[in-house]
């Protein structure tokens, strides 16, 4: 059984609520009307339990995004972002590591792998898998260890860590709609 809300822009979902806020609170991550396209609660499956998407219509909504998922990010999560070149997955990193309060610049460590930033409300783990021909790449990196450490985790490119991720884990698909634009579609595994 599939239950879907779609709710295209913020009129027509200021006509079909009272206000913003009650969704919020119902669906427990707060962001402007603007960036809610759709939700969907499916029923439970082997693994994954839940999709939501949002549509971003500029940079300034996509870090809004990344800093409303930082602030409900919690020890162990692990944030799997996938997008081609462009699609906004360092900016959505960036905004995260607001959202944890992280104090340091974040940047893209495409040639370093992995950054480890500290003196947040929890440590963030920011991966780039870019640079990786595949999964035996990650042999020497320990990767799985890091989100074991009580930190949070955010994987770029994570479709090359193959299926070296956590069974808990959010995957964030980015895709890019025009020179603005972003579908930014999350979904829930082993929550």
């Amino acid at each position: 059984m599939q239950y879907k809300y779609q709710y295209a822009d913020s009129k027509r979902f200021n006509r079909t609520l009272p206000t913003y806020r009650h969704l919020a609170i119902a669906h427990g991550i707060g962001l402007p009307p603007a960036f809610l396209l759709a939700f969907k609660a499916v029923r439970r499956t082997d693994c994954k339990i839940m999709d939501r998407e949002w549509l971003t219509e500029s940079p300034d909504d996509t870090f809004a995004l990344g800093v409303a998922l930082g602030r409900k990010a919690a020890a162990g999560d692990v944030f799997a972002l996938i997008g081609g070149l462009g699609t906004g997955k360092t900016l959505l990193t960036k905004g995260i590591a607001r959202g944890l309060e992280v104090p340091d610049e974040i940047t893209s460590p495409s040639f370093t792998l992995m950054e480890i930033y500290e003196g947040g409300r929890l440590t963030l783990y920011h991966f780039d898998l870019y640079r990786l021909d595949g999964p035996l790449d990650l042999e020497n990196l320990f990767f799985d260890e890091y989100w074991e450490d009580g930190g949070v985790s955010v994987i770029e490119w994570a479709d090359r860590a193959g299926n070296r991720l956590p069974r808990r884990h959010t995957r964030v698909t980015l895709t890019r709609i025009d020179p603005n634009s972003r579908r930014i579609t999350l979904e829930h595994f082993g929550h």
